[in-house]
């Protein structure tokens, strides 16, 4: 809210922009992944650290980052982190080579990182309490949209204008959400340096992180890979014990939200394999063409864009923990609609049990965030921000790698099953009763 108690929903709109260009850029590199490596003459390998080089920064700072943002202001660390990733993106387009490419990458992951836990706290902290349910749908609903739409938007400028155009196509966006920022953001706080024990954190949880996002995207090529894997538990100790894991730790205590952040990965999860299931599955055993196939997908976040307004609406007049049970019981119903799906199944068969699901989406993204960040005492907003955006980001990528892996054991049914079990499993962990929000 502003210094005169009225509601920025300008702000509020700022969240959600850059929640769309953020999970955007987490997708639509990967389809010119071939083009980049022609053009660059690099090996597939090497041209696939173009979009590593975003997410591993980005998912390995996000506990980082809250802790030094619960230590700066609000409208600095923005501004900043809003230019720094613009910047990026036009210094990507521009790149001569490979090596160039990655390092602006890793950069960007960065700011990417700042502005995944700025989301949230910018839009609960520019309305009031009663309307935080509607004000979180908006960064919560755009999010997720801006991930599934990346491959269609990514093919179509691939096609029409070249791999450079999906690096520019963000500006216009990061400038309108620059300008809203730096007209409408309260004053007031400065950056500083990260402390000694942030560096720690971000070496420690960094590296956990990357561990394990390494493993998961390097392990279809050789099982062997896993091995990445190992040293990630021994490091998340390891920083459980250091000053930094106190406060993460604290805020899931105090809030009661374990069950929550739990839930926010399991769906996440499931979505993610879902996505990459059927996109395959339609391609590859049905000889769908890549067009039906966009168009069958893209009602899930159709119909997500339209219910994500009226589960805000319902979280401020119901509770936020109702309507986000609520939403992902909606979510489980859909996928598991999907567990038979065969060669029989049409097309707007497939489309309306993805709509059904992506309503389910709607109604539980706003009002989960709104449980999380008012559960968190005020001054641990961006700690709270950033362990449900972990949660979140971890599950989309973990939901491919597990969904790819339950194919390969049990088939096509047994990998959308384990996607369904996951939303499932979601439902009871969301409706267990957590501890009374503080008021804020």
């Amino acid at each position: 809210m502003g210094p005169d108690g009225q509601d920025r929903w300008s702000l509020v709109a700022v969240a959600g922009m850059l929640s769309f260009v953020a999970m955007l850029d987490m997708n639509i590199v990967n389809v010119a992944l071939a083009d980049l490596s022609r053009d660059l003459q690099v090996s597939t390998e090497t041209a696939q650290w173009v979009a590593l080089g975003y997410q591993l920064p980005l998912v390995a700072l996000l506990l980082p980052a809250g802790r030094w943002l619960d230590q700066v202001g609000v409208r600095p660390a923005l501004l900043s982190a809003v230019a720094g990733f613009a910047l990026c993106s036009a210094l990507a387009a521009a790149a001569p080579g490979a090596a160039w490419l990655i390092a602006v990458r890793l950069v960007q992951g960065a700011c990417g990182a700042a502005l995944f836990v700025l989301m949230p706290v910018l839009a609960a902290r520019s309305v009031r309490p009663e309307l935080r349910g509607r004000a979180m749908s908006v960064p919560a609903t755009l999010g997720p949209l801006g991930a599934v739409t990346g491959p269609a938007a990514g093919g179509f400028l691939l096609d029409h204008l070249g791999w450079r155009a999906i690096f520019l196509v963000k500006l216009p966006v990061c400038l309108a959400a620059w300008l809203l920022a730096r007209r409408n953001a309260p004053g007031g706080g400065r950056l500083r340096r990260p402390d000694p024990a942030s560096l720690l954190d971000a070496a420690l949880i960094g590296g956990a992180v990357a561990a394990l996002l390494l493993a998961l995207s390097l392990s279809p090529a050789s099982p062997a890979w896993f091995l990445l894997a190992l040293p990630a538990v021994p490091l998340a100790v390891l920083w459980l014990r250091t000053p930094g894991g106190g406060p993460v730790l604290a805020v899931l205590r105090e809030g009661g939200t374990y069950g929550v952040h739990g839930a926010v990965l399991c769906v996440a999860a499931g979505f993610g394999a879902v996505h990459y299931l059927l996109a395959l599955h339609l391609q590859r055993d049905e000889a769908v063409s890549a067009t039906a196939t966009g168009l069958t997908a893209l009602c899930f976040p159709l119909a997500m864009g339209v219910a994500g307004p009226l589960g805000g609406r319902l979280a401020d007049r119901v509770g936020a923990r109702r309507t986000a049970a609520l939403g992902a019981a909606v979510t489980a119903l859909g996928l598991l609609l999907l567990v038979p799906l065969d060669g029989t199944r049409s097309l707007p068969d497939v489309a309306g049990r993805l709509a059904l699901a992506g309503a389910g989406m709607g109604l539980y993204g706003g009002p989960v965030q709104a449980l999380v960040m008012t559960s968190a005492p005020p001054q641990r907003a961006a700690t709270a921000g950033s362990a449900v955006q972990l949660a979140r980001s971890l599950g989309f990528t973990l939901g491919p790698a597990l969904g790819a892996a339950a194919w390969g054991l049990g088939g096509l049914r047994a990998g959308l099953g384990l996607a369904a079990a996951c939303a499932c499993l979601a439902v009871p962990l969301i409706a267990r009763a957590g501890r009374p929000a503080p008021t804020a």
